[in-house]
């Protein structure tokens, strides 16, 4: 059976490895979620070897994370946790949790509880980081950007990229101070947070 594929991992997946050996050189055990292809997990694994890597998504996605985990064979990489963010996290704590491209596909009921997640489930001192678009001042920083918020729109009303300082403002209640906010290539960002 064919692996599941995404292009935007394999295009994105070295720039954010750079940012995330800087932002994770203090963090033993990172937790993804949404874990999507498995792709990312696979890629930060091999080249971050001292972090054990935790995935997770919906269990629809876990086949398609399981044969990229499989192939790759690295002892620093877990089969995904079943975590939904309607529903209380399968996991204790973590001091590293990572997320990719999905607080804009994700509804905002569910953005605010991924960061109530984080809030509960994060050690303190922890890292968090994001990787997506985002708006900055109620505005899209790029014309593609714009499309493809309506192209989401379309799809899911629920969706749509988000807009910064609501996301900051989730991130401060949840006891997260943001340190870094890194330009990434195709109009994205990567966001970096300490957990007080």
């Amino acid at each position: 059976m064919n692996k599941v594929y995404s292009p935007a991992c394999d295009n994105n997946k070295q720039p954010i490895l750079g940012i995330l050996a800087q932002e994770f050189s203090g963090t033993q055990h990172v937790l993804e979620i949404g874990s999507g292809t498995g792709q990312h997990a696979v890629h930060f694994a091999k080249y971050l070897p001292r972090l054990s890597w935790q995935t997770s998504d919906l269990l629809a996605n876990h086949l398609g994370i399981n044969q990229w985990l499989s192939e790759a064979n690295l002892a620093n990489l877990y089969p995904p946790l079943t975590l939904d963010l309607s529903q209380p996290w399968p996991i204790e704590a973590s001091d590293g949790i990572f997320t990719a491209n999905t607080l804009h596909i994700v509804s905002w009921p569910l953005v605010i509880n991924f960061f109530a997640g984080v809030s509960e489930h994060l050690a303190s001192g922890g890292k968090l980081c994001i990787y997506g678009p985002f708006n900055y001042n109620g505005e899209f920083t790029s014309h593609s950007n714009k499309d493809f918020d309506g192209w989401l729109k379309s799809r899911d009303p629920h969706s749509g990229i988000r807009d910064i300082e609501a996301v900051l403002q989730l991130a401060d209640s949840a006891g997260l101070t943001l340190t870094n906010d890194y330009q990434m290539p195709a109009n994205n960002r990567l966001l970096a947070f300490n957990k007080n």
